[in-house]
């Protein structure tokens, strides 16, 4: 699995004008199922998120995780982090999961970050959805399974 780990102070997702999840102060993150993936990668990726040092201490260091913060989470599923260009100007997406493996997995991976105790919510899986988000720092990270 891929992600693009946001932190934020406030993040929103809407389909057709209508917000179907946001968070404060936390993670936006993007995450993509990939061709091969399993319900262990998307258990791992999530435990590697919850515990990523990346949201500042009192000493104003990237030293604590969100779990350590309090922060929630918004998940947005996003087909496209598995773009290929190398050949060409129009990116390739076969290096993604099937949508109905993408969707399963999305939807584990959401799980198990809740099962980590982080407040999560998400998007709607395959639609045309508006992201919304104030990036804190700013700080995007890239994470593969």
């Amino acid at each position: 699995m891929k992600a693009v780990v946001q932190r934020v102070t406030e993040a929103r997702v809407e389909v057709d004008g209508t917000t179907m999840g946001r968070c404060g102060p936390g993670l936006m993150i993007l995450v993509c199922a990939m061709q091969g993936d399993t319900e262990d990668n998307a258990d791992t990726l999530a435990a590697r998120i919850a515990k990523l040092r990346i949201f500042r201490d009192e000493d104003g260091r990237m030293n604590r995780s969100i779990l350590d913060s309090g922060g929630a989470a918004l998940v947005v599923s996003q087909f496209t982090l598995a773009a290929d260009t190398s050949r060409g100007n129009r990116p390739g997406f076969s290096a993604a999961a099937p949508p109905e493996d993408g969707e399963r997995l999305y939807e584990r991976f959401a799980e198990a970050l809740r099962g980590q105790g982080i407040a999560v919510e998400t998007g709607r899986f395959g639609a045309e959805m508006a992201v919304h988000l104030v990036n804190d720092g700013p700080v995007t990270i890239p994470i593969e399974r």
